[in-house]
């Protein structure tokens, strides 16, 4: 009787050790990274047309049509469709910060 009800606060007090442990990666990993991309989307959603921009591939151009899903940005030689999700925020902060600095 008595091993029973040792076992069951042995139990107990897993389950709290692993509801901790979830907090703490929720809390470290997870949240940072879900703040960090709705940041990049707002990002996204303010740029226009003129606009210099980075794409995560490393392709710089400027962008001369916007979509609601893509951009089309002039490079040297013509010009490229891309997603809007293919703008790195951080690639263009670090190369035009000029621009980035007005928003």
């Amino acid at each position: 009787m008595i091993n029973t009800i040792l076992q069951a606060k042995n139990g107990s007090s897993d389950f709290i050790v692993m509801l901790l442990v979830m907090a703490v990666l929720f809390f470290f990993m997870i949240y940072p990274q879900m703040k960090k991309q709705k940041k990049a989307r707002l990002y996204t959603e303010e740029l226009k047309k003129g606009d210099h921009v980075v794409t995560t591939g490393g392709v710089h151009g400027k962008i001369t049509q916007e979509n609601e899903k893509y951009f089309i940005i002039a490079l040297e030689e013509g010009s490229m469709k891309i997603e809007k999700s293919g703008i790195s925020m951080e690639l263009t902060q670090a190369h035009y910060p000029k621009e980035s600095e007005k928003k």
